[in-house]
């Protein structure tokens, strides 16, 4: 018996912990095709919540028809899917102009069989120890899962990725679902073999679940994971764009989720109730106030601690529900991951294809405090009138916001990768200023005012600055030829003269139109201009040799890095459409990573020599501080007095390992 508990347990921990790990071995495979937004891991989230019902809704088929062959065949065939997609390294048959549907697409390809097994291991495991055992149904088991998913949230980014290529997570992956296929094997031969099956229905004291009860499986989990995908979103986009946020949001929900199933009162009801309010009010009120920001970490805290209050209000109060009847076990898991799934797909597919400006949080707080009404209705009239009272508030705060961001807008748009908007105000004395922002990220500006101050190249992108000095001098008495990846406000048109081409890569199929009627330096140019929609590094996989005089590569300035620009393959890449003597110009300004030591790298692994070009910051004229490296075989332009006086030495860190399509790894270079 003991013996049979622990299998039990080891499988439910096994395929709990892997499915977890295979989530962002996954998502990062999707990177060169979907350029690294922050966005990718958000839609890959609304997947993995859809993947997960549909495993429920098999476990909760398979309880009630005991298809044990069908159940051994499919275990067979996603194991032999995990073998083909740790040995084969393939990319995406479709490309970024449909971002969602090569999301989903390419992971029901990759892992969708895998994935439905490992999703239905939990809720069918409890149902089959139920039987087994002749028990109530384990839910602490549903804990045990959780447990194993939050170690494998924590394994990933700290010990798998930077000690394991992407191919040997893969292969690693594959052998332990082989070995999880053998252990659920033998489970299903043992759960098969149980003689007389055990029936709580006809125990007519257990009553049938409550309809109210039902739709609250839905609703509540609704909830939980509207508020994980809207902090997460808020957090990179408007927080700090720091790579790798997205775990601390998810940590907490599984907290929520373990601590739910394994102590359910481990927080007076009461208690928990009151600090969802003050954590709704507290945040709500700093909502409002939209052009005010607390200090980073006071910010994460905040947003970390009203996600584990408010998800554990509505774990708990979901658990509180949950039914009694052995065969109702798996409708209730079912039922909480079509939850789930609702709420990721209302956050991350719904929100950004119908509002302009990103109301998620707003509405997230909305929707949990019209549920909490709901919950708390019967506890008498304080309790309606204070939700009431709340709810009413987070509906003024929804109002209010899009009343705030109009203000100054003058353009906006919001779809996969992003909200972009469009501030004007003014400038200098006599001038108006234009910027184009993506959530916290400044993507260009411009002044307008006499046309010198119009075609002044600004924050980045100086004269002074690596990439200015790079395009000035790196082929006097002649015409030019720039490739920009990354085309922003399209500030380095600036740096076009008669005869010049200019070829710049944008992904995001929003940026060109604001680029060329919200912002005149395209219109001002005197080169030739091209914009290529999609990923820079796939377009320029499929061109001829370019002759690029300068290549910039300017993608690195937001939340999520697009590691797949930054590898040996890559850089092999560039060189292939540079002329001799051109220049590689990588924009490395990055208030949270440190990319000049895997720069150096590449340029040493590729012969070539790289130095650092860093400016201050001049408010008055517009300009940022910003950090280039260039990296080169033409010695000539680094001995330049305008160049060298200015250029340092890259800086190689020890330890660190050159990035490559099949492995990279940022904690490394993570700034602390």
């Amino acid at each position: 018996m003991t013996r049979s508990r622990l299998l039990f347990g080891v499988a439910v921990f096994l395929g709990s912990f892997l499915l977890f790990l295979v989530e962002p071995i996954a998502a990062k495979q999707l990177l060169p095709v979907l350029g690294g937004s922050a966005a990718v891991w958000i839609t890959c989230l609304v997947f993995f919540q859809t993947a997960l019902l549909c495993a429920y809704l098999y476990a909760h088929w398979l309880s009630r028809n005991s298809q044990w062959g069908l159940h051994s065949v499919l275990l067979v065939l996603a194991a032999t899917a995990a073998i083909v997609w740790a040995e084969r390294s393939y990319g995406v048959g479709i490309g970024s102009e449909h971002p969602i549907a090569t999301v989903f697409v390419a992971l029901g390809a990759w892992i969708g069989l895998p994935f439905l097994m490992l999703g239905a291991t939990s809720p069918l495991l409890q149902v089959w120890w139920a039987r087994t055992e002749a028990s109530e149904v384990p839910y602490r088991l549903f804990a045990l899962s959780n447990l194993a998913s939050l170690l494998a949230l924590g394994l990933y980014p700290s010990l798998i990725e930077p000690h394991f290529t992407l191919q040997t997570q893969r292969i690693d992956w594959a052998c332990g679902f082989a070995a999880f296929g053998v252990l659920c094997m033998v489970l299903t031969w043992k759960t098969q073999s149980v003689s007389g099956r055990i029936n709580v229905d006809e125990d007519s004291s257990i009553p049938e679940t409550s309809l109210s009860h039902k739709l609250l499986w839905v609703l509540l989990p609704m909830g939980a994971a509207m508020q994980l995908s809207a902090v997460t979103s808020y957090l990179t986009a408007n927080i700090a764009a720091i790579p790798l946020l997205w775990i601390l949001p998810l940590a907490v929900y599984l907290i929520t989720l373990i601590f739910a199933f394994q102590f359910p009162h481990l927080l007076p009801r009461g208690l928990v109730a009151r600090g969802l309010i003050v954590m709704l009010g507290g945040l709500a009120y700093m909502l409002s106030k939209t052009e005010v920001s607390l200090p980073l970490r006071i910010s994460v805290l905040f947003f970390l601690i009203e996600v584990f209050v408010s998800c554990f209000f509505f774990h708990s109060e979901a658990v509180a529900v949950r039914p009694e009847r052995a065969s109702e076990s798996t409708l209730f898991y079912l039922m909480f991951a079509a939850g789930g799934a609702l709420g990721s797909f209302v956050i991350g597919i719904v929100s950004p294809l119908v509002f302009r400006f990103n109301y998620d949080l707003a509405l997230t707080f909305l929707v949990t405090a019209l549920l909490a009404s709901v919950v708390t209705w019967k506890e008498g009239w304080s309790q309606r009138m204070l939700w009431a009272v709340a709810s009413i508030m987070m509906a003024v705060l929804v109002s209010w916001l899009h009343v705030a961001y109009q203000r100054e807008t003058i353009a906006a748009v919001r779809n996969f990768y992003g909200t972009l908007r469009v501030k004007q105000n003014h400038g200098y004395p006599g001038s108006v200023m234009r910027t184009l922002t993506n959530g916290t990220i400044q993507h260009g500006t411009q002044y307008f005012g006499t046309e010198q101050l119009r075609r002044t190249p600004t924050t980045y992108y100086a004269e002074d600055s690596g990439v200015g000095l790079a395009m000035r001098y790196c082929c006097e008495g002649r015409a030019r030829r720039f490739g920009v990846i990354g085309l922003g406000a399209g500030t380095l048109a600036a740096y076009g003269r008669p005869g010049d081409d200019i070829k710049f890569y944008e992904i995001n199929p929003a940026v060109a139109p604001i680029a060329e009627n919200v912002f005149t330096y395209i219109r001002d140019s005197g080169a030739h201009i091209e914009i290529v929609e999609g990923d820079g590094r796939l377009s320029l996989l499929h061109e001829a040799p370019q002759r690029f005089d300068v290549l910039v590569v300017d993608a690195f300035s937001g939340d999520a890095i697009p590691l797949h620009l930054l590898t040996t393959q890559a850089v092999a890449l560039y060189r292939k459409h540079l002329t001799p003597s051109g220049i590689l110009a990588f924009h490395i300004s990055n208030q949270h990573v440190d990319l000049e030591p895997p720069v150096a790298l590449l340029a040493k692994a590729a012969g070539m020599e790289a130095v650092r070009i860093s400016t201050g910051p001049k408010d008055e004229i517009g300009e940022f501080g910003a950090t280039w490296m260039l990296v080169t075989d033409n010695a000539g332009i680094l001995a330049l007095p305008e160049v060298a006086s200015r250029a340092r030495p890259a800086a190689i860190k020890d330890g660190l390992k050159v990035w490559t399509d099949d492995y990279s790894s940022l904690l490394p270079v993570l700034r602390w």
